[in-house]
């Protein structure tokens, strides 16, 4: 499904260069069709080389228990993310700060190769073949991903996009992966708060490569990076279970 394509979209070149300079834009509900721009005095990143993959996780992933794609399902991640969910406190009524108009935006970066998705599948408990079962969304570009959300219908399934984010970022060479807030799930996971301003420094420095070193440190967008990885399980001889590769790589770089 798509966000209504009536909604006024937010000019492209006004969200990327909001992301290149380390401003966001949220909405107050899913119906809401102003938007604010939030420029966190505290933003969560993942190093790359800190995630943390538990011997739970690193089980999931060897097993294979999920298919793992990239950019297969955009909408249909960015629909699931905005769902209603269960309120987590006096600050959070379960409303979505993803609006139609930031949805619509969204998805004409990704049909401008801007902004990408993780989608992670699993067969029905009726044989009825793959559904989505979780998956992040976010926003790619010089080695940057700025994360925006993710969403996790079975246990699992989310942390399993996130490793193959960061994995398929290592593979690219990337530098930087924002995760706006931090949170206790994230954390879990590696993520750090830092400030805004140290935050904004990674960013420039991110941006400040040239094209020509860009070139020669083999730097890939995420789709790229993913594909990369997955030309080396198929080297290694891991096609069936790629998943393996990755916790291989994973327990190697962190």
């Amino acid at each position: 499904m798509h966000a209504p394509r009536a909604v006024d979209l937010i000019e492209p070149d006004l969200l990327m260069l909001a992301y290149r300079t380390g401003i966001f834009p949220m909405a107050d509900s899913r119906d809401d069709p102003e938007i604010f721009w939030v420029e966190p005095r505290l933003r969560a990143i993942l190093p790359l080389d800190g995630f943390h993959l538990s011997r739970s996780l690193a089980r999931t992933l060897r097993r294979g228990r999920f298919k793992v794609t990239c950019n297969a399902a955009f909408s249909q991640v960015v629909e699931a993310c905005a769902a209603p969910r269960e309120p987590t406190g006096e600050d959070d009524d379960g409303r979505s700060w993803i609006s139609h108009r930031i949805q619509a935006s969204y998805e004409n970066l990704h049909e401008m190769g801007q902004a990408h998705s993780v989608e992670c599948w699993q067969d029905g408990p009726d044989g009825s073949g793959p559904r989505l079962v979780g998956g992040l969304y976010g926003v790619g570009f010089d080695g940057v991903f700025c994360g925006e959300s993710m969403f996790s219908r079975v246990p699992d399934a989310s942390k399993v996009a996130l490793a193959w984010l960061v994995a398929a970022m290592r593979r690219g060479h990337g530098s930087l992966l924002d995760c706006q807030f931090i949170t206790d799930h994230l954390s879990s996971l590696g993520a750090v708060e830092i400030s805004q301003k140290r935050y904004v420094a990674l960013l420039k420095d991110a941006q400040s490569v040239s094209p020509s070193e860009l070139a020669g440190a083999d730097v890939l967008a995420l789709p790229a990076a993913f594909a990369a990885l997955r030309e080396d399980a198929v080297a290694a001889g891991l096609e069936s279970s790629p998943g393996k590769l990755i916790a291989h790589f994973l327990t190697q770089t962190s």
